[in-house]
């Protein structure tokens, strides 16, 4: 039992410590695990490819099971010692947030947009999200940016912690394996709309309960919490993602802002549902105040994993 109490505590510091690298550093500039997993999933894709389901079926759980096998491993291996889990906690919450990173991209268009540079924010775009920004204005990048933010904070932080903690460094682990997937086969382009459908699928099922969540610490971080709760309660199934639409309409309600409408990827136009539409349109400005909220409900989201980790403790 004692054990037990000191692996969740352990956790929850290596959560701290790296949620706090994860905001002074960023991302690592070389050698990134993540972009270790995706070169070793692109491997395993060529491999495995046919345009069929199973075959999806089989990449998705080989990568994912792949990951989670390693990362059980090391915790069995530092069961014996509290400060080898939590450096091994620490390792693996640095390793999947990618808060500040998103923060840095985002601020870096806005900058362009503030200096009138539109084609260099256009070319920006891209390290951030994959839409097509060849014929967008500058209040359509700005508006690319802050539905990017609220997507990613629920992606790249939110759901990350919650699933650490739920099941600790293998449960932040596994998930960023599965939203890395989802990324690179998850779309729905001829050549992978079959063999991409597992990953995908598990994407969904691994984000819902971080979505939920990231609505839920926007509205506590929202200046106008009645507003964020009507937009998101109202606007949020309208969009077509099961996830991505709770983590946007809550921004939208707690931005003040409209999102939504026609999104072009490439060669295909989406038609989406517009999030707050009685709202006012994105301004430049709006760049920096989705940022200061996304940092904000990162910080809900670490209070979040710790206290379950800390009640986990005190239970056992």
């Amino acid at each position: 039992m004692r054990s037990r109490a000191r692996s969740a505590y352990a956790f929850a510091f290596g959560a701290v410590a790296g949620y706090a690298a994860d905001a002074v550093f960023g991302d690592p500039r070389r050698g990134h695990p993540v972009a270790g997993f995706g070169r070793f999933a692109g491997a395993l894709e060529r491999r495995l490819y046919r345009d069929h389901r199973g075959a999806g079926t089989a990449f998705t759980l080989a990568a994912v099971g792949g990951v989670t096998a390693a990362a059980l491993a090391a915790q069995h291996a530092a069961r014996r010692s509290p400060a080898a889990q939590a450096a091994l906690a620490a390792a693996a919450t640095w390793t999947v947030l990618g808060g500040a990173s998103l923060t840095r991209e985002a601020r870096v268009i806005a900058g362009a947009l503030e200096r009138g540079d539109v084609e260099a924010a256009r070319q920006h775009l891209p390290h951030l999200c994959g839409r097509d920004p060849r014929h967008l204005d500058e209040q359509q990048l700005a508006r690319a940016v802050v539905e990017s933010v609220a997507e990613n904070t629920a992606d790249a932080v939110v759901n990350a912690l919650a699933w650490g903690a739920l099941a600790g460094a293998p449960g932040l682990l596994a998930f960023r394996a599965v939203n890395t997937l989802d990324a690179m086969v998850g779309h729905r382009s001829p050549r992978l709309i079959r063999f991409g459908w597992a990953s995908a699928r598990l994407d969904d099922v691994a984000g819902w309960p971080g979505a939920r969540l990231t609505a839920l610490l926007t509205v506590a971080a929202s200046a106008d919490r009645s507003r964020t709760v009507r937009v998101w309660r109202r606007d949020a199934a309208s969009h077509p993602s099961p996830n991505a639409g709770h983590a946007e309409a809550a921004f939208a309600g707690a931005l003040g802002v409209r999102l939504g409408g026609t999104l072009q990827y490439g060669e295909r136009t989406e038609h989406r549902p517009v999030l707050g539409a009685e709202l006012r349109p994105v301004a430049v400005a709006d760049v920096e105040r989705a940022c200061r909220l996304s940092r904000r409900v990162g910080a809900l989201a670490l209070a979040a994993t710790v206290a379950v980790a800390l009640l986990k403790g005190a239970r056992t």
